[in-house]
């Protein structure tokens, strides 16, 4: 079978892991694991900051590779460093490719012309084809038809996606995106734009390389936007810390449990330092806890969505129970 593009090996993925878990890479200071940071947090600087990002990130993506089919580092958190963390960011991304993850960078990126074109030439596109060689980047599409468009020849060209903000996890999303235009909302008619995109890029999985960025904590509107997108992957965010439950997220998915990926970043990340895995694991377990709190997140889908259907090609290996040597940083 060939694949078109990056959804299509999206679809593989999720297939092959059994599940459509996808981990934010979202590292912060004050939330590191104890001994990370030689100094204290708030007077570390950029390069301590980088490299303790870096050993982090490197240790989540350890404990997650088996188990789920992509992970999404937010670039902000890299950006706020400067170049030690645009250093790290370029080395995870390049790890968690070598992990056979597949990379959405959280950029929310968009301009119009040649501009445009710049970042999609930048973010996307594997085997040198981009020097940050992500799959996928979010896109905000408020500036019309002719900011997308750039991202989706260079994505077709590259094999590669995107996914557009159409009605995002945030209170505060509604100011803009639930305003009524010509009998709908702002978030309709980009979901519309969405997915005729999507249709006119479908792959060997059915969806197209346009993907729409909807949130967990609006779940009536996530499953009016499954059934106006039938040819869109969705990402999902707000699932765990934000609020977003399970049952919140089934309808995102189409019959066959595929065509979203429910992304979870606080809440398995810093799983060390929340109930109940602080008691358990502590930050001196913390890929424990990290390893944890992905099962979990894994079987609540399976249990509570149509994503339980999936048929698992391997079972997820038993990494709570190997010795604590395989938990310690390199």
């Amino acid at each position: 079978m060939t694949i078109k593009h990056a959804i299509d090996r999206l679809a593989v993925a999720v297939k092959q892991r059994g599940n459509p878990v996808l981990v934010g890479l979202d590292p912060r200071p004050d939330c590191l694991p104890a001994g990370l940071i030689a100094s204290d947090p708030a007077s570390a600087s950029a390069d301590q900051l980088a490299a303790a990002y870096a050993t982090f990130c490197r240790g989540i993506v350890d404990v997650v590779a088996p188990m789920v089919p992509a992970v999404k580092p937010q670039a902000a958190f890299f950006e706020q460093l400067g170049p030690a963390g645009m250093q790290t960011l370029a080395d995870t991304i390049a790890y968690a490719r070598s992990k056979d993850l597949l990379v959405i960078l959280d950029g929310k990126r968009n301009d119009i012309g040649s501009t445009a074109t710049a970042y999609a030439e930048g973010w996307l596109g594997r085997d040198d084809q981009s020097v940050w060689g992500c799959d996928s980047i979010t896109v905000n599409p408020y500036l019309g038809d002719d900011s997308l468009e750039p991202f989706v020849a260079i994505a077709r060209t590259r094999r590669a996606s995107l996914f557009v903000l159409v009605k995002t996890s945030n209170p505060g999303g509604r100011t803009f995106q639930d305003l009524v235009a010509d009998g709908k909302p702002i978030y309709r008619h980009v979901a519309d734009r969405v997915e005729s995109l999507a249709a006119t890029t479908a792959g060997e999985s059915g969806y197209g390389l346009v993907g729409a960025v909807t949130g967990a904590t609006y779940p009536r509107q996530l499953g009016e936007l499954r059934a106006a997108m039938p040819h869109s992957w969705l990402l999902v965010p707000g699932f765990g810390s934000q609020g977003g439950t399970a049952s919140d997220v089934a309808a995102a998915f189409d019959t066959n449990g595929l065509g979203a990926v429910i992304n979870s970043s606080r809440a398995i990340i810093f799983a060390h330092a929340r109930p109940p895995y602080r008691d358990r694991f502590g930050a001196s377990r913390w890929q424990e806890a990290v390893d944890a709190a992905t099962r979990v997140m894994i079987a609540e889908l399976e249990a509570e969505t149509p994503a339980g259907r999936l048929i698992r090609s391997q079972r997820l290996p038993v990494i709570a129970s190997r010795p604590a040597r395989f938990f310690r940083n390199r």
